[in-house]
């Protein structure tokens, strides 16, 4: 196994997580945004108002999305342990 493949397998890896974490961080982003400028509005500081939407959103994303997040992470481990004796032969 040279160089070459170690970073293709690790990018490959790197862009899996991306994929899988995009969806949380995206919307925990939006969801931060707006009750941070809610709270700036209306001078409401209450750290549960930020917390528990949070939560359930994150809660919610994993139930729309937690199918597919396993099938991709299934694939790619699939992939990884078929590719094993190539990877051994080349090294």
């Amino acid at each position: 196994m040279d160089t070459t493949t170690v970073v293709n397998l690790v990018g490959q890896a790197i862009v899996l997580v991306a994929k899988l974490a995009g969806p949380f961080l995206l919307v925990s982003l939006v969801i931060g945004l707006s009750i941070s400028l809610f709270q700036a509005v209306t001078s409401v500081q209450e750290f549960t108002l930020t917390f528990l939407p949070k939560v359930v959103a994150v809660a919610a994303i994993l139930a729309l999305t937690g199918h597919w997040m396993l099938d991709q992470v299934i694939a790619y481990t699939d992939q990884l342990y078929r590719s094993i004796p190539a990877l051994l032969q080349g090294g």
